[in-house]
């Protein structure tokens, strides 16, 4: 008996171990990243920018060997500012690709409606082109944001406007959609602190096109500054409806209206409009010569010269790449985590605020700068980020 119960011990013994599972997108020499975003539809001029600045880092990445032995092997999948195309795109990306994480994923609801299947199967949702706070709020191990989040810009460009401008009749017209919502929560929770009421609120489809009935509400409560919980287009047509009735009045925008499709319009018609935003728009003549580096590459990977959508895409990917190589070559869930936990006041070549992560903070920075439209180009308006 006890003879065969040695012989049993040392078979176990002469067994291997069993091989560690392995890891979701992650091979010896491989690391599968994915995106989805707006490629086609109503914001494709931010989807198309900024994953274009993903991918020429990773490009440059790969070039020069990879992280830490592996190659970044990225897909990029078009949702056209859909929530299902991206539901069906995340699916793909997921189970039929394998993504070891997803980086700058497109849009607010659509973020919101991927993420728990995302995140149950334990894959990071890092750095979404979006500013929502959902996107870091609640804390999870898995979800990261870059900077101030739309609710943060417009609490702290509130802020100033009221206690530096002496603004009291404040209104907010946003889409009526989770990222309008965000806006105008922003809004409501900073009139409190400053002890004031809501003028008046209108709220839109991303769709709509006439805003002069919407605009004569505005007017007719005697606002003396516009909340703008916009994109692009609907940014551009809220102010021009405005313009068109000769009032003079501030509007202030978020992150999702600084852009420079905004300030070029004809007519000088955007002249003097606010935007808060995470990141200053530094390609346009700058000096830098980092800065130069990276219009240059971007002109002559993609023949046009990159936009502020861009300009995020590249301090995203350089964080991102950095957390990985942190990581060091045992590449896990868990490791890239710590990897992005350990990034500590992180300065990209753009002058934005610092960026820092923790076990307890994956919000990269919550300030941002106040900027305005002048001779048809972004200006800062403070030198200094605001806070609240």
């Amino acid at each position: 008996m006890i003879k065969a119960i040695l012989a049993t011990a040392a078979l176990a013994l002469a067994v291997p171990a069993t091989a560690a599972e392995p890891i979701r997108g992650v091979t010896d020499t491989e690391i599968v990243i994915g995106t989805y975003t707006d490629l086609s539809g109503v914001t494709a001029m931010w989807g198309v920018n900024n994953s274009n600045s993903w991918r020429m880092v990773f490009d440059q990445v790969n070039a020069a060997g990879g992280i830490n032995g592996r190659k970044i092997k990225y897909i990029i999948e078009d949702n056209q500012y859909q929530v299902p195309r991206s539901v069906q795109a995340a699916n793909k990306l997921i189970n039929r690709d394998g993504a070891f994480i997803m980086v700058a994923n497109g849009g607010t609801p659509m973020n919101n409606a991927v993420m728990p299947d995302q995140l149950a199967k334990g894959v990071a949702n890092v750095f979404p082109l979006t500013s929502a706070r959902s996107m870091y709020e609640p804390l999870h191990h898995l979800k990261f944001a870059l900077g101030s989040s739309y609710y943060d810009q417009i609490r702290a460009g509130l802020k100033y406007f009221v206690e530096k401008r002496g603004k009291k009749k404040v209104c907010a017209m946003a889409q009526d959609t989770d990222f309008g919502r965000d806006i105008t929560d922003g809004v409501k929770d900073q009139l409190k602190v400053e002890n004031l009421a809501l003028a008046g609120e209108t709220l839109h489809k991303p769709t709509d096109t006439d805003f002069s009935a919407s605009v004569a509400r505005m007017r007719d409560a005697g606002c003396d500054i516009l909340v703008l919980g916009t994109i692009v287009r609907d940014a551009v047509q809220i102010i021009s409806a405005v313009r068109k009735t000769g009032w003079n009045v501030d509007m202030l925008g978020q992150a999702a209206s600084y852009d420079d499709v905004v300030a070029v319009v004809p007519g000088g018609t955007t002249e003097g409009f606010y935007s808060m935003t995470p990141m200053l728009f530094a390609t346009e003549g700058a000096e830098s010569p980092e800065i130069k580096v990276f219009v240059d590459a971007y002109h002559k990977e993609y023949g046009k010269n990159p936009n502020f959508a861009a300009q995020i895409g590249f301090t995203g990917a350089q964080v991102l790449v950095q957390a990985i190589k942190n990581a060091g070559g045992d590449l896990t869930s868990d490791s890239f985590v710590g990897g992005m936990e350990s990034i500590k006041n992180y300065h990209d070549i753009f002058g934005s605020p610092a960026i820092s992560f923790s076990p307890t903070k994956h919000q990269g920075s919550n300030q941002s700068f106040l900027c305005v439209i002048k001779g048809g180009h972004w200006q800062t308006a403070e030198a200094e980020p605001l806070g609240y």
